[in-house]
């Protein structure tokens, strides 16, 4: 196995710069949107978010280096579809902020009822539900790409097992339930619809990339009916 520091200098030190920005400015916009850091529900929503990002990275690095790398060349990543690529970037960068510029005026302005604390708790606990799918689905998947994309040079096969016994694309489950309880733990029911935006596209994506695979990897197909639901066992 790579030693930690050749591995991250293979990654790139601008790609880990630029996460390191990523992770600041999300809830920089939050709270300053706001108007106020005295925000508990915020903070904990910030901990817990940039916790399970830094720790499933880090995770990532140890276990599966190949797959860091793979991860932070996605920009320039050959084969990959340039639709997704635009989708991407909207739904893990513009969507999110307008999720949290809209939660921040929200708190500011006060344009949201009063939700319950513990429905709020309630929705952070789904909240690490989902991040905890999401994390089983990354390191379960060691092609667990940030685009649609046949990583040949990596000898691409179909993954089984973890979440992936029960339905196809469990990275993307995961981060829906994340996402969508997000509002109640910000207490802004605005905020719903940059979520709602950026759910549609994601499952849109999923069909995008349920395409490719279907078409372009050698045995998916077979894999499909072994696992028929896309996003919720059982149902769909």
């Amino acid at each position: 196995m790579e030693d930690t520091p050749h591995v991250l200098k293979k990654i790139g030190w601008r790609v880990i710069l630029r996460f390191v920005l990523y992770t600041l400015l999300m809830p920089m916009v939050l709270f300053l949107a706001a108007g106020t850091f005295n925000w508990i529900m915020a903070w904990s929503y910030v901990i817990i978010i940039i916790g399970f990002m830094v720790l499933s990275r880090i995770i990532v690095i140890y276990q599966n280096p190949e797959l860091a790398r793979e991860r932070a060349k996605f920009i320039k990543a050959e084969n990959a579809c340039e639709l997704d690529r635009i989708i991407v970037f909207v739904s893990v960068i513009i969507g999110p902020l307008i999720m949290f510029l809209v939660a921040g005026l929200d708190r500011r302005f006060s344009w949201s009822p009063q939700i319950s604390p513990s429905i709020q708790v309630l929705a952070l606990i789904i909240l690490i539900a989902g991040f905890l799918i999401t994390s089983w689905a990354m390191i379960a998947n060691t092609f667990f790409s940030a685009v649609v994309r046949i990583q040949k040079e990596r000898h691409h096969r179909v993954i089984k097992d973890g979440p992936y016994r029960f339905i196809r694309h469990p990275g993307y489950a995961g981060s829906f339930i994340s996402i969508g309880v997000t509002p109640i733990v910000l207490g802004s029911v605005w905020a719903f619809i940059p979520v709602i935006f950026m759910v549609i596209l994601g499952v849109f994506r999923t069909s995008l990339e349920d395409k490719t695979l279907q078409d372009e990897l050698e045995g998916y197909e077979k894999y499909t009916q072994e696992v028929p639901f896309r996003l919720i066992p059982g149902i769909w």
